[in-house]
This record gives C-alpha cells, structure tokens and sequence, in this order.
C-alpha cells in the first residue's frame, strides 16, 4: 500500500452472540481475501472450542484489500474481538490499535449490557464508531426501535446507523463505503521514532513467541535491532508480516499497519502485552499509551484425577500459558487430592474454558475445588494480608477485619422482571444503586454486589428470570468490610481440606448443611457410625450421620433367653466404639468429583 491515507484500521465490538464473526466472514467474502473453496463458517474461529461454542475467545487480526468505485486501492486492517465480559482485556487491547470500530447490535435483541460498555470503551480511546443494526433479516427483527435506543442510550444519531445482515450479506458494501469514509487514516505516523504497539502474542513450537503488533511511526523489517521498553531488553526481528487470514511474510511493515514480529524472543512472559517495540538506532523516549497489566479477579485449585498425571499436567499448564498471558498458576497440594495448581483466571467463562482446553488439547482428567476471589484480611497487628485460599485464612482471633471485593453491576432486563430481579441482587447480598429506563420495555438496574456472590450461578439465573433477555456487564467497585468466615467440613473428626470455603456468617448454616447432605449422599458406608459436620473455627453448625452396616450377630440364636442376645449385641457395641476409635474414612476420588462439580 503507497499512502497512509488509504489505511483503516477498525474493529468490531459487541455484546456476546450478535454476529461479529459471520460480519468478518462476509467482509473476507466481499474484499476476496479467501477463495471461495477455503471459505468456511466462523473463519476466523481457529480454536475447536470457539467454533463449537459460538463464541470468540482471542482477537483475531486480518489485513484485507478493497478497490472501491473509483478505482481506489485500500488496506483494512481488522480486528474480530470476543465479546464475553470475562474478555474485556481483549477488547480494550484490541481497540488500542484501531481508528474506528463497527459496534454491532442485534436487530432482535436490542442495545444490551456489554453494548454500553464496549461503546464507552471505544469513546474513551478516542476512536470513531460506526453503529451497525444486524441481522435484520430474522423475524423478530425491530430496527426502529434499537435504532430509537442507539440514540436514548449511547447518545448517537440514528443517521449514522447501517443496517446490514451478516447471514445474508444485505448492506456488507455499505459498511465497507462507510468505513472507507468515516475511519481516519492512521494517527501519530508522523513521528519520527519508530514506535511499535504489541497487542497479542502467541507461542509457536518452530518459530517461538509471535508479536501481534500496530506499527504507529517508522519501518520495522527482518534483521532490524529493536527493544521492549517495558525492560530494554534488546531483540532481533527474525520475520514481519501480515495476516490475510493466515501469516504471511512481507519485507516490511509500515507505519499504519497491523501485522506480526518473530524475534528471537523464546517466552511469552517475557513479552509483555502493551509494550512498546522501539529501534536500537533512534530509540522513543516515551511509550505509547497501553493498558494496565491483567489481574485474575477468580482463583480455583486445579488437580488430576489420576495423581501420575501431575508432570503431564504441568506442562500442559505451562504450554496454555504460552497463549493465555491472564491465566496464571502455581503448586499447591492437599491432603485430600494431592499436588495440584493454585489458577487465576479472569472470570468464570474464562475458567470454564482453560479447564476444557485442558481436557481436551492435553487429554487430561482433572478436577477443580470451589472458586473463590482475593480478600483483604486485616490482622490485628496491623498487617494486610491478600487471601486467595480458605486453607490460608489465619486464626479468627487474629483477624481485625476482613474486606472483599465488590462489583458495580449494570443489569439490562425485561420491565416484568424487575421484581424478581431485585429479589435475586437482594439474595446475593447486593443493593440496588439506581435504576434508569432505558425504553417502553426494558430497564436498567445498577447494583452493587460481591464479587464472590455472582461467581456461580448468578448468571443462569438473570437468564431464566428474564426468559434470555436479560444481561450483565460488571467492573470493579473496590472493596468493602464483610463479615467472612472459613468453613471446614469434617468427616469422623477429621478436617477435608479440598471442601474448606470462605462464607458470609449469614449464610454458612445453610452453606454447611447442602454439603452435609451431599456428602451425606455420596460416601459409602462403613462398619461404624460416620458424623460430617460443617465447622466455622470449633463450632459445629450443621451435621449429617452416615449410619453403620449392621452384622446380625443373633441370627444364630434360635429362641432362648434373652440375656444371651443382650449379650452378643452389647459385644458388638463395645467392637464398634473401638474400631471407630481407629478406623478412618478414606474418601473415594469419586465423592470429591461429585461434591465439587455440584457446589
């Protein structure tokens, strides 16, 4: 590509399920930058996972080129982003190297909660956005009334809206005009450093770490001396190039241009996402504006099932790591399942996922303990202690005050449904802050709430409350005192430290017994009495009795006194008080399995 001034680089961002990948199949379809033969559904899905699901976990990058009516020649540079709420760091990392964004909204369901936020996302870096009204081909579609809530809500003129359907291909050439015309060309190009944004990285076994990178100012080519200036570690560039979809070598990459860097870097950790990439000969004196470093918000033990499986494990975990740079582990063992992995993800989604990329891509049988978030533990010295695990919560009567962390959560939902809304945010200990009308029909709650609350099932339930049309996206609020106690589950006197959790007071009673009776479920039965018992520090606050296999010993006795049958039963009693005394329960793998998929 000659001038600068016929380079966009744009993204598309919105809320989960509203065709961000079928609009980018069609845009590769109309600027032919994959054969049709090669064209297949959700292209630029490369993971199994992804094209399963329906969903988009890692940005995907494609340079495309497109001749309009006037015989203009014009590199795209675009971005597929996920839209989950779990992956908002991707987003945010995306849309730092773009001028515009396409924000994609569902003719069917509306402006939704990750819409909002996406939306302001984009604003906030400053990029132009073009509204796209999809799928308008579906029955249910209503474009007046999202294009009426494009301007209640986000402020923007439905004028500038495009209506377009990503199934059937209708309005495709008219995001594509709009794009040419209202994304600027590439801003900053003409300083004179060289200034190189990376955005992603990914392993690769052969060529090792591969940065996805937005060249801002300057020329980067194979062979050129540069360095991170996170560090100033100083690389070699081995290879440039571009994605159309798949990486192809170019003998440079220009100022304006989104491609990819080989170094001779061989680790993921030591590149670190928002760097920037600058020149040994004419070094930048400042960085480009980044995004913060990535922190887990959710932390989970992980263990194989099968103990042998531990090394396997370990470097299945090492290897995921190479192109997850938010996930986050390190060993950890218990009593009860052995060496395993303390793991920080994101969010559930994003948990939900590593554990399945695991089972599958790695072929292991694995495990996880109930999820839990970063408390802050004041003790009564005076230190703040971080807390991700119930095992190492400290003593009770060292604790001054225990503060967890909570969330600001903006709840789309049906008019109908507020009530039961409002019950569900009150149940999870949350309040409600504000509500604010968004149209006739839906309403928005704004609420505050403990991030440990929404971790399992808050979700689901939003989602059947509202019959699906209801949603969520969620940003940190900081952190507030609770009153927090670590709950131990005890079988035969013994503490089961894979079942320890941290629980509101209020709810530990409650908590206890649904686990007493699943243990009480699931353990089989011995030659005695088994007491489980729910435990906060010594006090006991919820208990279920496994009742003991039972030998007829007076089935010999035919008739007689009874004395004689006194006897032989008082015999067996006197047995099984001295065997509880030594026995101890071994619980089966399976029980753990079962309790902790269930919780």
């Amino acid at each position: 590509m000659d001038s600068i001034k016929n380079i966009r680089n744009f993204s598309i961002i919105a809320h989960v399920d509203h065709g961000k990948t079928t609009l980018s199949d069609r845009l590769l379809e109309l600027t032919r930058t994959v054969d049709q033969r090669q064209m297949k559904d959700q292209l630029l899905d490369s993971m199994d996972l992804e094209r399963e699901r329906g969903i988009t976990i890692k940005s995907h990058p494609v340079s495309m080129l497109y001749k309009d009516d006037d015989g203009q020649d014009y590199l795209f540079n675009l971005i597929d982003t996920p839209g989950h709420v779990d992956f908002a760091y991707e987003v945010s990392r995306s849309l730092s190297a773009c001028e515009g964004a396409l924000l994609l909204i569902d003719a069917a369901q509306g402006v939704e909660a990750q819409t909002v936020a996406n939306a302001q996302l984009a604003t906030s870096q400053g990029l132009e956005i073009i509204p796209v009204i999809n799928k308008i081909d579906l029955p249910s579609a209503e474009p007046d009334r999202v294009l009426q809530q494009l301007e209640d809500i986000l402020a923007i003129p439905r004028e500038e809206a495009v209506l377009a359907s990503g199934k059937t291909g209708v309005g495709t050439e008219d995001i594509i005009k709009a794009v040419v015309s209202r994304v600027p060309k590439p801003r900053w190009a003409d300083i004179t450093e060289t200034k190189v944004l990376i955005f992603d990285s990914v392993y690769d076994p052969f060529k090792g770490v591969i940065c996805y990178v937005r060249v801002y100012s300057g020329k980067i080519k194979a062979g050129d001396h540069v360095q991170l200036m996170s560090d100033g570690t100083k690389v070699q560039v081995k290879e440039v190039g571009r994605f159309s979809p798949k990486m192809k070598p170019e003998p440079v990459l220009s100022e304006g241009n989104v491609g990819y860097i080989v170094t001779n870097i061989k680790s993921v950790s030591e590149v670190q996402i928002g760097d920037t990439i600058t020149s040994n000969q004419n070094p930048a004196k400042e960085m480009l504006p980044g995004f913060q470093e990535v922190r887990p918000m959710v932390f989970s033990g992980i263990y194989p099932i099968d103990t042998s499986d531990y090394t396997k494990l370990q470097s299945s975990m090492g290897k995921l790591q190479l192109n997850d740079a938010a996930l986050s582990f390190q060993t950890e063992s218990s009593a009860a399942l052995g060496f395993g992995f303390r793991c920080g993800f994101l969010g559930l989604l994003h948990m939900e996922i590593v554990q399945e990329r695991l089972r599958r891509e790695y072929d292991l049988d694995i495990i996880s303990t109930y999820p839990s978030v970063i408390y802050k533990v004041t003790t009564t010295d005076g230190k703040v202690l971080e807390i991700d695990n119930p095992l190492m919560f400290p003593d009770p009567s060292e604790i001054e005050k225990i503060e967890e962390p909570v969330i600001k959560a903006n709840v789309h939902t049906p008019n109908e449904s507020i009530g039961d809304m409002l019950a569900l945010i009150a149940e999870k200990r949350g309040y409600c802050d504000h509500t604010e009308t968004l149209d006739s029909n839906r309403i928005m709650i704004v609420a505050i709430l403990p991030l440990n609350e929404i971790l399992i099932d808050f979700n689901d339930r939003l989602k059947s409350i509202t019959r699906g049309y209801g949603s969520m996206d969620y940003e940190m609020n900081g952190h507030e005192v609770a009153k927090l106690v670590r709950m131990d589950i005890l079988v035969n006197a013994e503490v089961i430290d894979a079942f320890s959790l941290i629980v509101h007071k209020d709810k530990a009673e409650s908590r206890g017994r649904s686990l007493c009776e699943k243990l009480k479920e699931i353990l089989p039965r011995q030659m005695f009495k088994i007491a489980i018992q729910a435990a906060i520090g010594g006090k006991v606050v919820a208990r279920e009795t496994i009742s003991a296999y039972r030998k007829d010993v007076t089935a010999k006795c035919y008739g007689g006194d009874i004395s004689r049958k006194r006897k032989l039963l008082e015999k067996q009693k006197e047995g099984k008080k001295r065997m509880k005394q030594v026995g101890s329960v071994s619980i089966p793998q399976d029980a753990f399995v079962n309790v902790l998929k269930n919780t």
